[in-house]
């Protein structure tokens, strides 16, 4: 791996700079599938749990590309990843551009299977910008990371709000070109990035060996991430009630992960970053769960002020983008753990005013949402980085990978679980819908629902209704145009009404790091660990 000293300020300056536009890359295409979502969910018939699982299918295979990366960066060098991530970004691109023309040929199938894999392509090139821009950050700026982490993830909210404007701004045009706008951020850190040397990494500097940084993940993080990848085999080969061999098969894959693993590191792992993969599972689907969501939910609602949902993420980005960028005086002032709880306790109450303020009001509760969500993500990462650096870029980068897995694979459609409950709920209790529906539709007060029976990895259940034949049940009412528009609103209010199911996620981190606070004390305060052998020359 190139080396070069960190005294080099352009050197660093340029590093950075196509680090900074990698990761802005990333929030292209996560941001303009976000505005997609239900474009697609009518053109290949979707519901809400579906459309969310075609959102993780752009949102989980980061955790492969991360972690793989992180296990041979050091090795293969950083350069050779961003080679892969802009293959990835670049191939996005062309499968998307492909997916709509088989789309408007009429061959749904293979529009939809070039868009599913297409976004597994994309992510995995996600997860490999991740795996270098975090570990070059946090060695460059070994003294100070949780602030350079956090001005380095500034580019996540400056994308979304960039792109966002961008796409609002294109309006009904084709959807392949809001794919394609990816392809030119890609294209600007590819040529950045290609013709600069990069610094050997922190703890490889510090002559830490493989073995010592794989046991700072040990046998506890291993036990996670095989949880997290039986599950998802699970999912993605869908392996029917009958197929044992199959689902006993995925098991014995995660079981020889953790004993071969176990083997070779034969240690635990540190027990402060355990507790942080955990923490990154609810932390994700409070952030990127909701961001990945908030247009749709948010649709109907602002669809009668007239303005596009787009607009509630695009804010709560820009609330994120001009805090993340200063956050250095911010941390000097507030401890990154303190600075933690108060984004839990923001977040908790933005969601919950998000989940029935209408109106303009609710670039109110946004505000609250987006200063909540802002530090979340980089502040932990850093404190990973500070309390971990033995790990180099595995445990910096596993955490992440573990927060992007949870998110893909179990936070979007866990909300869009949320969403399909919550309009039964509405629809059931209706008290104006208990009164035009037909008698034999009314039962103890409530409506009776066609009711299908779904489930998540055989883990979540939740309910959907079969539209089709409800609509066919009021079909002889008198005033079927009324009643039709008091479903849509009813199912409207409750999509926005999941979002208070959803602050269960920032409550949880808030105990979390309440407990790393008292933790912290026992041990003197809160300090970033720096490894003695360190150089300055690297």
């Amino acid at each position: 791996m190139e080396r070069f000293p960190l005294e080099d300020t352009s050197k660093k300056r340029a590093l950075f700079i196509g680090c900074f536009i990698a990761l802005l890359t990333t929030a292209f295409g996560f941001i303009t599938r976000v505005f997609l979502v239900d474009t697609w969910s009518v053109a290949f018939d979707l519901n809400p749990a579906q459309a969310g699982r075609l959102m993780g299918i752009g949102i989980w295979p980061f955790f492969v590309a991360i972690i793989f990366f992180s296990l041979f960066i050091d090795k293969i060098g950083y350069k050779m990843a961003m080679i892969f991530a802009f293959i990835g970004h670049m191939t996005w691109g062309v499968m998307g551009y492909f997916a709509y023309h088989f789309l408007q040929s009429g061959d749904i199938d293979t529009a939809y299977s070039l868009l599913y894999w297409g976004s597994l392509v994309f992510a995995l090139g996600n997860g490999t910008v991740e795996a270098f821009i975090n570990p070059v950050v946090a060695t460059m700026f070994n003294k100070d990371k949780t602030k350079w982490l956090n001005i380095l993830h500034a580019a996540w909210p400056g994308g979304l709000v960039l792109a966002g404007i961008i796409v609002i701004g294109m309006g009904n045009v084709e959807w392949w070109i809001k794919i394609v706008i990816t392809v030119v951020p890609a294209t600007m850190y590819f040529l950045i990035l290609l013709r600069q040397d990069f610094p050997a990494n922190e703890r490889v500097a510090a002559g830490v060996s493989y073995r010592e940084m794989l046991q700072e993940f040990g046998i506890g993080g291993a036990s996670l991430v095989a949880f997290l990848v039986v599950l998802q085999l699970n999912d993605f080969f869908m392996p029917g009630p009958e197929d044992y061999l199959m689902r006993y098969g995925f098991i014995a894959i995660g079981v020889f992960m953790v004993i071969a693993f176990g083997w070779y590191v034969r240690t635990l792992g540190r027990p402060i970053l355990l507790f942080l993969c955990f923490i990154i599972m609810p932390l994700a689907t409070t952030e990127l769960g909701t961001d990945s969501w908030i247009q749709s939910i948010m649709h109907g609602i602002a669809s009668s002020k007239g303005f596009d949902a787009g607009w509630v993420l695009i804010y709560t980005s820009l609330i994120m983008l001009v805090l993340r960028l200063f956050a250095g005086p911010i941390l000097h002032k507030v401890s990154p753990l303190a600075l933690l709880v108060i984004s839990c306790v923001l977040a908790i109450f933005g969601l919950y005013f998000l989940s029935f303020t209408t109106g303009w009001f609710i670039f109110a509760a946004a505000t609250l949402y987006g200063l909540g969500k802002t530090f979340f993500w980089p502040t932990t990462i850093g404190i990973v980085a500070e309390q971990t650096p033995k790990g180099g870029a595995l445990t910096l980068n596993a955490v992440s990978g573990i927060g992007m897995l949870t998110v893909g694979m179990l936070g979007a459609p866990i909300i869009g679980a949320f969403q399909s409950n919550s309009q039964i709920e509405q629809l059931q209790s209706s008290h104006e819908l208990t009164q035009l529906a037909p008698s034999k539709l009314v039962k103890d007060g409530k409506v009776k629902l066609p009711l299908q029976d779904e489930t998540i990895y055989s883990i979540i259940d939740y309910q959907t209704v079969d539209m089709e034949e409800f609509n066919g049940d009021l079909a002889s009412m008198e005033n079927p145009h009324e009643v039709n528009a008091l479903i849509s609103d009813l199912k409207t209010k409750g999509t926005q009404l999941a979002l208070a199911k959803v602050i269960i996620f920032p409550i949880i981190m808030l105990v979390c790091y309440i407990i790393l606070i008292f933790y912290f004390r026992t041990k003197g305060g809160y300090k970033p660990i720096i490894l003695k052998a360190s150089r300055v020359d690297l």
